[in-house]
């Protein structure tokens, strides 16, 4: 069997009568049938075959192969962004009176969804901390339907223990565990290997790694992504051709982007974690993460993104990001640029001061997300402007 880093480059949509070497772009909204007796097998779910490119695309469709083959996913559905997917995983199977159980920590739009838009429907949610999982299961209830969170989160880099979830679900198999895998990828961590039922990623961030797309994707259990499609074929979520063609190209060169991406974050954390400018500093394949154990036990490498709390407060996250020279100013990640955002004021800037506190996040907080520059300029950068700090 071959191995993933080949199967990533060699998996792709069949040969068209050109016989190409690259898969070629399926810009087309529809497909035609051979007659009206196939047009109506197809609609009657008969034969297998693409109609509309709201429903599926061969470029959509080879994208969605090659996540599923990543995370060892039965099947997959594309989407037109990362929350696209998220609210997809959440609006599938969430029903009038559901209430689900999330992490604090996830990421502030999922926030959003889960703490103003859900409950409009009558769908509550417990926010619970990541890093006191024992308390977990006293807010299970009859009526909880979902876990849902991210690991490593953002911005955080808070973990949790993907095995004992696996475990908690023995005890408790009506509950869909659905795991946001957008930091680690499935090249780094395979939620699904634990027991974890569904996967979302924002494919904007590594999978593309140019910052050129957005992109989301789901994929699990091939009887709970049914539920997904019907979701996704009657919502017009759809990922474009075009973007599910850029990111299929991507993911062939994503584990060695990621082994590089690691490698320099690394040095980065670790540059950090001794400058005087810094109060704490945050990366879980450092040994002062408090979770470094279980980074270890289920992460290959420790991830693309440092998080750091600068002295200062605003006032000094605001000398370093203005003194940055090399590293952008964005709210983007995964991107083989290297990135500087300040959560408090972006990404989270609609979490209270209280909420932000509780996930890690203070107005000295610094997210960088290590890019692939060479490592000499990408340290000289963040040292020279934490000295301004």
């Amino acid at each position: 069997m071959m191995k993933e880093q080949t199967r990533l480059i060699r998996s792709q949509a069949a040969k068209s009568a050109c016989r190409e070497h690259s898969v070629p772009l399926y810009l087309t909204s529809s497909f035609t049938f051979e007659d009206a007796q196939q047009g109506a097998a197809i609609f009657a779910g008969e034969l297998e075959a693409n109609v509309y490119s709201r429903f599926s695309n061969p470029n959509t469709s080879e994208f969605v192969r090659k996540v599923c083959e990543l995370e060892g996913a039965d099947e997959g559905v594309a989407f037109a962004s990362g929350m696209a997917a998220v609210y997809a995983s959440f609006a599938s199977f969430l029903r009038a009176g559901d209430h689900v159980i999330a992490c604090r920590s996830v990421f502030g739009s999922s926030i959003q969804l889960l703490a103003r838009f859900l409950p409009r429907w009558s769908v509550n949610t417990t926010f619970v901390d990541a890093l006191d999982p024992g308390g977990w299961e006293t807010e299970i209830r009859p009526q909880t339907k979902m876990i849902f969170l991210e690991t490593p989160s953002n911005p955080g880099l808070e973990l949790v223990d993907l095995d004992w979830l696996g475990r908690l679900k023995d005890r408790y198999p009506h509950i869909i565990l659905n795991v946001d895998n957008c930091f680690a990828t499935p090249y780094l961590q395979k939620p699904l290997d634990y027991g974890i039922d569904i996967v979302s990623h924002s494919a904007t961030k590594y999978m593309d790694g140019q910052g050129r797309v957005l992109g989301g994707v789901v994929v699990g259990k091939r009887e709970l992504i049914s539920e997904v499609k019907f979701f996704a074929r009657h919502t017009g979520g759809a990922m474009s051709p075009f973007n599910a063609w850029i990111l299929s190209k991507s993911l062939e060169t994503l584990p060695i982007r990621m082994d590089r991406h690691c490698s320099n974050a690394h040095a980065v954390a670790t540059m950090i974690e001794n400058h005087r400018g810094v109060e704490s500093v945050r990366y879980p394949f450092l040994a002062s993460h408090p979770q470094h154990e279980l980074a270890k036990r289920q992460m290959r490498l420790g991830g693309g993104v440092v998080t750091f709390v600068v002295k200062g407060g605003l006032a000094g996250a605001q000398r370093f990001l203005n003194s940055l020279k090399m590293i952008s100013l964005t709210a983007n990640l995964g991107d083989s640029r290297s990135i500087a955002t300040h959560p408090a004021s972006t990404t989270h800037c609609r979490l209270s001061a209280e909420e932000q506190q509780k996930i890690g996040i203070n107005p000295g907080s610094i997210r960088i997300s290590v890019g692939l520059e060479d490592i000499y300029d990408i340290i000289n950068d963040i040292s020279l402007a934490l000295d301004n700090v």
